[in-house]
């Protein structure tokens, strides 16, 4: 256990909820447009917490993840903050490993600052305001934007998803070029796998982002990437295949996270009543979880043509 805390570590996080719940993570990104009118009962300053108290509530028991999407709520200003801040705090509280979806990276004492918001206990120096389990980061300005997250890993227990291989249609313009005699997304996958080792034969608190729609760049990344936790989106509304996310599987259980966001909370019939609302997002967990195939509950995988009908 790193010095100065008394939780869990990250990598006990996924192992102990993997192995419990699964590889789903349920996201949430709260877009009005995207859900049930019953959010909409007043002005609309307050369904941002509503919907993610609902959210939170009804996974509970099911889901062993959860990945808040910050933009969503920064763009819902001091109401969707505070929105964040109470639902991530209730998240942990109820044993959900929290992923902070931030993509931050910067430099010198701005990394630092993001490191000291993101990651770092209270008792450390940082506000709790918005303490994740993980975050996600972007590496695009060099090794050295990565050392203030890398360090609240060693000394907090804290985990990384460092963006290696995006699931976006224009990833490759830079992720798949030539640098030298190597990809630059192979050169992020070295990075990565030297930020910081997994004790033992265990898994390491530093993973990296590898899009469900790129099984080809995937089988290669992974085996660079051995004993990583990889955040796979793409799954379900951008296009990416059951086949895909197998593609990505090591060998330790938990290695694979599989993240489902529209998939989960969207509706096209907005006038769906709370109680329809809350099975459809139940129903939908549970497709999800036998199609991903590391359900604790379920023998065998999703086939190929399974994998087809779960979105």
């Amino acid at each position: 256990m790193p010095s100065g805390t008394s939780s869990r570590t990250w990598v006990e996080i996924v192992e102990a909820n993997a192995a419990r719940y699964g590889d789903l993570v349920a996201g949430i990104d709260p877009s009005l447009p995207d859900l049930p009118r019953f959010f909409e009962q007043d002005d609309g300053s307050g369904w941002i917490g509503r919907f993610t108290d609902f959210l939170l509530e009804t996974i509970e028991g099911h889901v062993g993840f959860v990945k808040f999407q910050a933009a969503y709520f920064e763009a819902g200003g001091l109401t969707g903050l505070n929105a964040l801040s109470s639902g991530m705090k209730r998240a942990k509280a109820a044993g959900i490993g929290v992923i902070l979806d931030a993509k931050r990276g910067d430099i010198g004492a701005t990394a630092s600052a993001y490191a000291r918001a993101y990651l770092t206990p209270p008792e450390h120096g940082g506000s709790g305001d918005f303490e994740a389990d993980c975050l996600t980061v972007n590496p695009l300005m060099g090794p050295d934007t990565l050392a203030p997250f890398a360090d609240c890993v060693t000394r907090f227990g804290k985990g990384l998803f460092v963006l290696c291989r995006t699931s976006n249609p224009g990833a490759g313009w830079l992720q798949d070029k030539m640098a030298g005699n190597r990809q630059i997304s192979d050169r992020v996958a070295d990075m990565i796998a030297g930020l910081a080792a997994p004790d033992g034969e265990g898994l390491a608190p530093v993973g990296a982002v590898i899009g469900a729609t790129v099984p080809n760049e995937g089988r290669r990344l992974r085996h660079l990437l051995p004993r990583s936790i990889i955040l796979a989106p793409g799954l379900g509304a951008q296009g990416g295949d059951i086949a895909s996310i197998h593609a990505l599987r090591g060998p330790r259980p938990g290695d694979l996270l599989v993240p489902v966001s529209r998939g989960l909370t969207q509706v096209e019939d907005r006038g769906i009543s709370l109680q329809a609302y809350r099975g459809l997002i139940l129903e939908r967990i549970d497709r999800f979880k036998t199609a991903i195939g590391r359900d604790p509950s379920q023998v065998q995988p999703a086939t190929r043509a399974e994998s087809r009908t779960v979105a």
